[in-house]
């Protein structure tokens, strides 16, 4: 079931990555996180906010997660798209307008983000189910030591995006995204499309990146923030480290929960 006003949403999976950091030989998406590939995870936490997903993927192991989601389509409808030139987050989403169809709202997280809470995916879905939603939604975090670092004015609006990956200076604490977003129609059909046209690769990088596009958009249109439940849920998935990190505390709030 579809939760949130019965809000038709779609949710985009960018998994074109080959997880050389992650030491796998496997595709970063099905790499396991404590047995369980990282699709089923997202899977899991997501399928009752949304009805179909995309996942954009490397072609050389489209066949490989194209075979994985046959098996669970009838958990989730799913729909593949190739990316097959690694240039970046930003154009890997736009892939996916192909194969949109009627989505009133757009979801995007990153596959190596399997540590959303169920409180927080909740709560992005309330937000954007009001009579009149915002633009984008997107929950966020305050860490030490940021990887990235939104930047608000008096009004609290985010005017600009830090990225420790591209060499920005960063605070010693700030407040980041979770890889987790929600986006009405026209914003990733319009808005996100006219960012694209001007938009520029990443100093150290040289991708085009997503992030960037929030302080854009705040600047057009109303971007609202949600807070998200643990910083642990903020933590993607990069390094056997980062795995090790997050399979640990998944497990710890198993063996907690209430059964």
């Amino acid at each position: 079931m579809i939760v949130g006003a019965q809000m038709r949403r779609t949710l985009i999976v960018p998994a074109a990555g080959l997880g050389s950091r992650l030491r796998t030989a496997r595709p970063k998406a099905l790499v396991p996180v404590n047995g369980r590939p990282m699709l089923d995870h997202l899977i899991e936490r997501h399928r009752p906010f949304v009805e179909r997903l995309i996942v954009i993927v490397h072609p050389s192991f489209a066949a490989e997660i194209a075979a994985w989601l046959d098996r669970h389509a009838a958990v989730l409808p799913s729909h593949i798209v190739e990316q097959p030139q690694p240039t970046g987050m930003l154009d890997a989403i736009l892939l996916a307008r192909s194969a949109l169809d009627a989505a009133e709202r757009v979801w995007i997280t990153w596959c190596d983000q399997v540590g959303v809470l169920p409180g927080t995916a909740a709560r992005l879905a309330d937000a954007d189910a009001v009579d009149v939603p915002p633009a984008l939604v997107l929950p966020t975090v305050i860490t030490q030591h940021p990887y990235i670092h939104f930047t608000r004015d008096a009004a609290r609006r985010i005017v600009s995006v830090l990225q420790r990956r591209e060499g920005d200076a960063m605070p010693e604490a700030g407040e980041g995204d979770m890889g987790l977003f929600s986006l009405s129609r026209h914003a990733y059909e319009r808005d996100l499309r006219e960012y694209a046209s001007v938009a520029s690769t990443g100093a150290a990088t040289g991708e085009r990146n997503f992030l960037p596009f929030i302080a854009w958009l705040a600047s057009r249109a109303d971007v609202a923030t949600i807070p998200c439940t643990d910083p642990m849920e903020a933590v993607g998935i990069n390094t056997p480290e980062e795995l090790a990190a997050v399979e640990a505390w998944l497990r710890g709030r198993a063996a907690t929960s209430p059964s």
